[in-house]
């Protein structure tokens, strides 16, 4: 049986680091979509189309004959409202104001496309993760908004950075709210022919 390639279809960092946790190899080969949300569209829905539409982009471009790609979409919802990266350190600002004592959602749409000869698959799931949020004070939140670590973050905020001292309780998978749900990739990945190790997973 041919192994396929793994491929990613990220430009995350994030994305990267934690895939590479599961010790498999992939190569890194980001897909450009078009992000904005369909009007009346939920969050799930939304992270599920776009984890979607990424895997099938990786795909339709990569030419290797036996191959799986993963997709994935992270963004942050509070008070009925989408959260994605922030256009601006004002935009950062407003969505940290936001989050700001609340508790949130983050969601994950990850998404495997896989080929093998003339036979093709997808499977796409979505993680959720609640979290609950301490207040931030103006000070506070213009400080976070000058280190820049906001910037490329869905919510304006890296809970695996500086944004971890404001949190107070998470409900689901820590990895989920850095970028990638690890325990549902693997199986996913798994079913698709790839072999990763075991997840590890961080305490909530």
């Amino acid at each position: 049986m041919t192994t396929p390639l793994l491929v990613l279809a990220s430009a995350s960092p994030r994305r990267h680091e934690l895939l590479g946790r599961l010790e498999v190899s992939f190569e890194v080969r980001p897909a450009g979509v078009d992000e904005t949300p369909r009007p009346g569209e939920d969050p799930e829905a939304l992270v599920r189309r776009l984890a979607v539409d990424k895997a099938e982009a990786g795909l339709a471009a990569a030419p290797e004959a036996h191959l799986v790609v993963l997709g994935a979409d992270t963004l942050v919802a509070v008070a009925g409202e989408v959260l994605g990266k922030p256009t601006d350190a004002d935009d950062a600002r407003r969505m940290l104001r936001l989050l700001s004592g609340s508790r949130h959602q983050v969601l994950t749409g990850v998404a495997v496309a896989a080929r093998s000869g003339t036979s093709a698959s997808l499977d796409v799931q979505v993680a959720i993760t609640h979290v609950t949020m301490a207040e931030w004070t103006d000070d506070q939140i213009d400080a976070y908004v000058a280190s820049g670590e906001p910037m490329d973050k869905a919510g304006s905020y890296a809970i695996q950075e500086v944004g971890d001292r404001f949190v107070t309780s998470i409900e689901g998978s820590f990895d989920n709210v850095v970028g990638l749900p690890l325990e549902v990739t693997a199986r996913m990945l798994r079913s698709a022919g790839v072999d990763p190790v075991e997840p590890v997973s961080r305490p909530s």
